[in-house]
């Protein structure tokens, strides 16, 4: 179902940013429907603040 980098990164997600399951799933719908990145929707819809999406995609990054 998911890549290995996507697992890694709903992973991430849920362990260091503390998101819900279910908020991570709005997002990918929201983001299927929409193309956009899911960093931004899930900043977009509020479910990250900005410091956590600077983590997110410092994490990114590497």
């Amino acid at each position: 179902m998911y890549s290995g980098k996507d697992t890694q990164l709903i992973d991430f997600l849920q362990q260091e940013l503390a998101i819900p399951l279910d908020s991570i799933a709005i997002a990918q719908r929201t983001m299927e429907q929409n193309f956009g990145p899911l960093p931004m929707v899930l900043w977009q819809y509020g479910l990250i603040t900005l410091e956590q999406l600077d983590r997110l995609y410092d994490w990114l990054d590497q």
